[in-house]
């Protein structure tokens, strides 16, 4: 996929985001009896849940969960942005099928490590990383997220984001692709 493009939100982006604030103002009064101080939380995470009824968060790290529910409840309330999640964590075997699948279409290793990596390296795997939709949402991520040690990785997937704790000095170096090795594109 290709950098997200400034073009106007399309009308169903917008009516899929009127409808989900609504839900989630409307869903408030009970998240505020579930949880007082948390209520904003609760009702935007049960309002994206409907919004993203395929999303799995499952097999995240607590810590990138909680870090990414963070982050999009702010763009959610804050900013009036959707972000949900097409992938999250991969067991090995999935991983290793998308590998092997984006091997046969590339014809070589290195050609598919540009796309996806094998198990042992990704960050799906390991529950850290995750791909996000829109591309708004995204475009907000990559400038806001590292509010919440969440960081766009890759210069070739605009949607690819890793929770990376403890990075000193801010955000990781980005990478050209996933098989790019650190050493070989210093900052």
């Amino acid at each position: 996929m290709s950098e997200p493009s400034a073009v106007p939100d399309r009308f169903r982006d917008r009516l899929y985001l009127a409808i989900t604030r609504l839900l989630a103002v409307f869903l408030l009064p009970v998240a505020a009896l579930y949880a007082p101080r948390r209520a904003r939380h609760f009702a935007c995470q049960w309002a994206l849940a409907a919004r993203f009824p395929a999303e799995d968060l499952a097999g995240l790290t607590p810590a990138a969960s909680t870090a990414f529910a963070a982050a999009r409840t702010e763009a959610f309330w804050r900013d009036g942005r959707l972000i949900g999640v097409t992938s999250g964590h991969r067991d090995a075997a999935e991983q290793h099928r998308l590998f092997a699948d984006e091997l046969r279409l590339a014809g070589s290793v290195e050609l598919a490590r540009t796309s996806v990596l094998p198990p042992e390296e990704s960050q799906h795997v390991r529950g850290i990383a995750m791909d996000v939709r829109p591309s708004d949402g995204a475009r907000w991520l990559e400038e806001h997220g590292g509010r919440y040690d969440l960081y766009r990785i890759y210069d070739n997937e605009w949607w690819h984001f890793e929770h990376r704790p403890g990075s000193d000095g801010g955000a990781p170096r980005r990478l050209p692709h996933p098989g790019a090795s650190p050493a070989r594109h210093p900052a």
